[in-house]
């Protein structure tokens, strides 16, 4: 059976990637709003643009579930 089929748009979840950033890897300006923390953690979309920046690793899932969104770690 050779029949072509169009199954509609994709429904497939949207993908971000959580992942750690060193404070001291960041423009100064976030560096002064870190409030002493030494590391923080991004979520990015698929094609690597940064969507945020959060104080915790839970947070960020926790950012990403909120926008329908399906996180991954990333290292």
């Amino acid at each position: 059976m050779n029949t072509n089929f169009d199954f509609g748009p994709e429904a497939g979840e949207r993908i971000v990637y959580v992942r750690s950033v060193a404070v001291t890897d960041l423009p100064g300006e976030v560096q002064a709003q870190a409030e002493g923390l030494q590391t923080l953690y991004a979520v990015h979309d698929a094609a690597g643009e940064r969507l945020a920046l959060v104080r915790d690793r839970k947070m960020a899932f926790m950012l990403a579930r909120q926008n329908d969104l399906a996180p991954v770690s990333a290292h």
